[in-house]
């Protein structure tokens, strides 16, 4: 099954599109990217080729090559562009996929615009790299750009820069963490559980950036279609790594 992630912004076209396309823009939000590099292209109408790198430690990134094209001009008003991408980085679990994002303005002019995305991909390390794509990788990409969607919302609504959202997000996880272990080491045990749970379920503060506030499924649970673009870019060859 393919991730599929939708929030609404309030914001201008244009503003939403640099900031999700540009690269020096795009790789401050989105927690799924360390760094975004655009490689030459021959010409303006050629797709864009790309790499990138995700930092697992300190000293340890993974990184990957796509190819990606958009298109800004649409009869309907509506923007889209879609990507292919794979990794022959021995240490990615993710070894190639494809995807699009999608902005749609509000039909009666109002300042929101949809945005969202849809993407899937192969992994890799044959039925270790399944079992560990259900249970732990899946669920965290979706999180990751769930989050990531609800931080560039708040760069394009409040002015809230990325960096500032993720120390606002930081410091928040702190002060349920310390409030959880206060409760466990002074409170009855039953207090202290309420505690917990309340620091689990409470909704972060309205400019913490927060993955619950976006979708997760398409409207009506019906699998949104890709759109014709993604089929013009070529599939990106990576075998696997000896």
């Amino acid at each position: 099954m393919g991730l599929y992630v939708e929030t609404v912004i309030r914001t201008d076209m244009a503003r939403l599109w640099d900031r999700s396309q540009e690269p020096d823009q795009h790789q401050r939000w989105d927690l799924r990217f360390t760094s975004i590099t655009y490689l030459p292209r021959a010409g303006e109408d050629e797709p864009q080729r790309f790499r990138y790198a995700t930092r697992l430690l300190p000293f340890l990134s993974v990184h990957g090559t796509g190819i990606s094209a958009g298109e800004r001009r649409r009869a309907d008003g509506t923007r889209v562009s879609a990507l292919r991408f794979s990794s022959r980085h021995p240490l990615s679990l993710l070894a190639e996929g494809s995807g699009y994002w999608r902005y749609v303005p509000d039909p009666d002019g109002g300042p929101g615009i949809r945005f969202l995305t849809g993407y899937d991909y192969r992994p890799r390390w044959g039925r270790f790299g399944a079992l560990a794509d259900r249970l732990v990788f899946r669920p965290l990409m979706g999180w990751a750009t769930a989050w990531s969607f609800d931080r560039l919302r708040l760069w394009c609504e409040r002015g809230t820069t990325p960096g500032r959202a993720l120390a606002r997000a930081l410091a928040e996880s702190a002060v349920r963490l310390l409030a959880t272990a206060t409760a466990l080491a002074y409170a009855p045990l039953a207090a202290a559980l309420a505690v917990g749970l309340l620091a689990l379920l409470l909704p972060p503060l309205p400019g913490t950036p927060a993955a619950r506030r976006c979708l997760r499924t398409p409207p009506g649970r019906v699998p949104a279609p890709e759109p014709r673009l993604l089929a013009t870019l070529s599939p990106l060859n990576t075998p696997e790594p000896s």
